[in-house]
């Protein structure tokens, strides 16, 4: 398992790599990418802090239950810090596993996890202010399905 939060730009292609293996049918990548409105507000960048050392000990803990429960065959997560700007990734999640719906459940359920327990905070900045975002308003969670709520 490859865990990771950096301020350096992140790299699919590592993900992928460190992912891959001759028992894996599926990989499956998914990249949390910054947008440019939020709320009906033109987004100008975001900020993410971190306490790094304990992000990466929750992120494994969370790619481990994964591994488990999905049956996965390795997984990567990668989290950025910093200043990101417009089309940049800020969430990186790599997983392999022998079939393609376990590969998408595994990915779709570690992006959840690591919103929900991870302590990575997000500042979205806007041309007139600026707003540290948390909890289920910064997963937009009124506006998702009912089962992910």
């Amino acid at each position: 398992m490859l865990i990771r939060v950096t301020a350096d730009e992140l790299d699919a292609a590592e993900a992928v790599a460190s992912v891959a293996n001759p028992g894996a049918g599926a990989i499956n990548v998914f990249h949390g990418v910054v947008r440019n409105t939020n709320k009906g507000r033109g987004v100008s960048h975001l900020v993410y802090e971190a306490y790094g050392a304990m992000a990466e000990k929750e992120m494994r803990t969370i790619a481990e239950e994964a591994r488990d429960r999905f049956a996965l065959i390795d997984c990567a997560v990668f989290h950025r810090t910093g200043r990101l700007e417009i089309g940049e990734t800020s969430l990186l999640i790599a997983v392999s596993c022998a079939h393609r719906v376990a590969s998408f459940e595994g990915c779709h359920w570690l992006v959840d996890q690591i919103k929900k327990r991870v302590p990575v905070w997000k500042k979205e900045v806007w041309d007139d202010g600026e707003e540290w975002i948390e909890g289920p308003e910064a997963l937009g969670m009124q506006q998702a399905p009912a089962s992910l709520r």
